[in-house]
């Protein structure tokens, strides 16, 4: 499936938990809605996927995680805060750096309107793979 047919999918399924779930609640609950939705349409879908941090060829082990990933591609990270700053950007263009994956999208469901509040953030060139 090519990135741009994952991200079209995925961003429907963050309408319908959206529009089923509202605005507000934590995290988990979105990301087990959202679990639920990509296993119903036959996506594959990881939860809290581990980070290997690694300076100078030494891994940390410093267990950061992932939020999602989806298809092997694309990185989910999902807030429920009042704003998101640039300080969420940052972390999951790290997180993509990383993991090496080319796409992420940085997703706030704490919002009046979801569709300001999915930022789309490549790592390199995704021309390829669209």
């Amino acid at each position: 499936m090519r990135l741009n047919n994952i991200t079209y999918k995925v961003r429907g399924a963050f309408f319908e938990v959206y529009n089923i779930l509202g605005p507000g609640l934590l995290e988990s609950a979105y990301e087990a809605a959202l679990t639920y939705e990509f296993v119903k349409m036959g996506i594959e879908c990881k939860t809290q996927v581990p980070i290997n941090v690694l300076y100078k060829g030494q891994d940390l082990g410093l267990g950061y995680r992932m939020d999602m990933l989806i298809e092997d591609i694309l990185v989910l990270e999902l807030k429920s805060v009042e704003i998101l700053t640039d300080a969420h950007k940052k972390q999951l263009h790290t997180y993509l750096k990383l993991a090496n994956k080319p796409l992420g999208l940085l997703i706030n469901f704490n919002t009046p309107n979801l569709n300001k509040n999915i930022i789309r953030i490549a790592n390199g060139d995704i021309s390829s793979l669209l």
